[in-house]
């Protein structure tokens, strides 16, 4: 199960997401015999990879964040001579 798939963030899905729906609206029993395994497939490929970048992007800003109060704190303590 996908969280929902037309957000903000999922815009780098936006056309495989439009295929799997489209193979949905082929109805139940294509559906249920797998013919959209494929495009569905296709979508958590998508998605996963996509939210893999968000990950590491958000990492990334944490570390700098992180790194940049670290430094803070350094000087607070050299100018107050806590060292």
């Amino acid at each position: 199960m996908h969280p929902h798939l037309h957000t903000k963030d999922n815009f780098e899905c936006e056309d495989i997401m439009v295929a799997l729906e489209e193979c949905h609206a082929k109805g139940f029993l294509f559906k249920s015999l797998g013919g959209c395994n494929g495009a569905k497939d296709k979508v958590s490929e998508c998605l996963r990879g996509a939210r893999a970048r968000r990950t590491e992007a958000n990492r990334a800003a944490a570390r700098a964040k992180r790194e940049e109060r670290e430094n803070r704190i350094k000087e607070i303590n050299k100018s107050l001579g806590l060292d």
